[in-house]
């Protein structure tokens, strides 16, 4: 079987492999290999923002995971969606973009003796990578690839839910990845001229109009082949015959943090034990692989809405019709957005020193159908998520086969201090809604509902549908200790020529959606592997509210 080699060979396509393949191939001096298991992102559905919902569960898009029975989650299973197409889940996501709190980073700094990634030394690179249309400051970026866009769906209800915010002690934020971190905002987007602004548009498409960068898609990858001590190569399955390809360099696997830890094992670097019961030859024993897993759980709380909005009537054949007329004249109206384009960051209570919940407003009641679409009613809602969740999960593997989707425990709810406050998170969510501005707008409260009161009532509705946010991370963390899998560059530990670049390396998972932060780790990545330096740090100041409510002050 004949052999290529390229000096860098990406395994994933998806939001930390594309900024990779662009960053790795633009000076024309390195060859780079993409390996996707999905397929290019060609189908319409995909670039029109609100059509997301007829692909976001599609097999042929989608890896459409399943947690294992969860013992906190009334004992269910729970779905856990991750892209498989060109672009990852920056290709079926809801394309918010946050990059979370600044003290997310500073403690990875502190806690995990990462002094390289406090919020000082990510924030040129997040400025960097992005194009914002609220134009260049000390936080924003104007000539990155990534096009963010804020919220310009139009509606009573997003005003209503800003005024509640500056009513409240929650406050506003005109940026929360700006100046104000914490509050309620309207939410930017990764759309450019009303269409997505994935990672595959954002950066790999640039990267494929070069010779020395190339993509292999419906490719899946086996294992990686080790050695002694050194990645050498990687073996895949791509239309039914194997492939073997070299890389002279490195092997990154960008895959997310399920896959990454998974190829890892089945690569022979993981937990000895876990690897042998499943007759797979240990070449490193790295505990920490697999290990750490987070999420963000979620639950919905839903009103009724006195006044019919034109949101509404949104999916209305006609209106559908319309809709998607105005979007391919315009680019703009109902199909430009996907609807959830407010939100914010809070504290479930004044004792937490910096926000641990993330809502999402949508100015409609969403109803998921059996058939995979949706169904709007005459409601409003809001997504309110565990942002600093303390419990922890693992992956490991179903079998040696690398088809077999591995077993995922997540854990949710597993900490005492996490059920509690996520019922705090309901009640500072039905504070909001309680607000002044609210009252022309607010109907009864079908979901927990008006008779759910106490904390046992809100922990059982919580417990019985609670979800996820399809953020998971942290699965093959970075840091020096035992546990650690990669180091502060991304190196695995133990082995030469390997990385891993995507979410499964943070060390804590941020307070926030993880899109944003993933482009950023792969940004800084590509500098580590090229041997650039860094971009200069950058104490940007930003807005911090003490604990004591409506008290301000300015904190580094």
């Amino acid at each position: 079987m004949a052999t290529e080699t390229y000096d860098y060979i990406i395994v994933g396509a998806g939001s930390a492999g594309c900024v990779l393949a662009n960053r790795l191939s633009e000076d024309g001096k390195h060859s780079v290999l993409v390996l996707e298991a999905g397929p290019m992102d060609r189908n319409l559905m995909i670039h029109i923002p609100a059509a997301v919902y007829k692909v976001f569960k599609d097999p042929k898009l989608n890896w459409n995971y399943m947690t294992e029975n969860e013992p906190e989650a009334s004992d269910r299973s729970i779905e856990m969606s991750r892209g498989k197409v060109v672009g990852g889940s920056s290709s079926i996501n809801s394309m918010v973009y946050m990059r979370g709190h600044p003290y997310d980073y500073d403690r990875w700094g502190t806690d995990f003796n990462l002094p390289k990634w406090s919020y000082a030394h990510c924030l040129p690179y997040f400025k960097a990578g992005e194009t914002s249309d609220r134009g260049a400051d000390d936080w924003r970026g104007e000539s990155g690839p990534l096009n963010t866009t804020k919220g310009r769906l139009e509606t009573p209800l997003f005003d209503a839910f800003l005024d509640a915010g500056a009513q409240s002690d929650h406050g506003y934020s005109e940026d929360l990845n700006g100046y104000r971190p914490e509050g309620l905002a309207r939410f930017d987007s990764t759309t450019r001229n009303g269409r997505r602004c994935s990672a595959a548009v954002a950066h790999l498409r640039p990267a494929l109009r070069r010779k020395n960068c190339a993509l292999v898609t419906d490719a899946m990858v086996q294992k990686i082949a080790i050695e002694g001590d050194r990645a050498t190569g990687v073996e895949y399955i791509h239309r039914g015959k194997r492939h073997r390809v070299k890389a002279s360099h490195e092997i990154i696997l960008s895959g997310g943090a399920i896959n990454s830890p998974q190829m890892l094992m089945l690569s022979g670097v993981g937990p000895a034990d876990h690897l042998r019961q499943h007759g797979i030859e240990v070449k490193l024993d790295l505990p920490g692989v697999g290990q750490n897993l987070q999420e963000h759980p979620t639950v919905i709380v839903k009103y009724a809405c006195t006044k019919p909005m034109a949101i509404h009537r949104a999916l209305h054949p006609v209106n559908q019709i319309l809709a998607g007329a105005q979007w391919l004249l315009t680019r703009r109206g109902h199909a430009a957005s996907v609807f959830w384009e407010a939100g914010g960051l809070i504290r479930s209570s004044h004792k937490m020193d910096y926000p641990d919940i993330e809502i999402q407003f949508g100015p409609a009641g969403f109803n998921f159908l059996d058939n995979g679409g949706i169904s709007l009613d005459q409601a409003f809602s809001v997504h309110v998520d565990q942002s600093r969740p303390t419990s922890v999960g693992h992956i490991e593997l179903r079998s040696a086969n690398p088809a077999d989707k591995p077993k995922l425990f997540f854990n949710y709810l597993e900490t005492e201090d996490d059920r509690q406050r996520f019922v705090q998170g309901i009640r500072r969510t039905r504070e909001i809604i309680a607000q002044k501005a609210f009252d022309p707008y607010r109907g009864p409260e079908i979901y927990p509902g008006p008779d759910v009161t106490t904390d046992a009532d809100i922990l059982k509705y919580i417990k019985t549908n609670v979800t996820t946010d399809y953020h998971p991370s942290c699965s093959c963390r970075m840091g020096t200790d035992a546990d650690a899998v990669v180091d502060e560059e991304m190196q695995v530990h133990g082995i030469t020529g390997l990385r891993v670049v995507d979410a499964s390396v943070m060390p804590r998972i941020t307070s926030a959606n993880l899109n944003a932060p993933i482009q950023m780790i792969a940004a800084r990545a590509a500098d580590f592997i090229l041997g650039k330096p860094q971009l200069k740090p950058f104490n940007a100041k930003f807005h911090f509210m003490e604990n004591t409510p409506n008290q301000i002050f300015v904190g580094p």
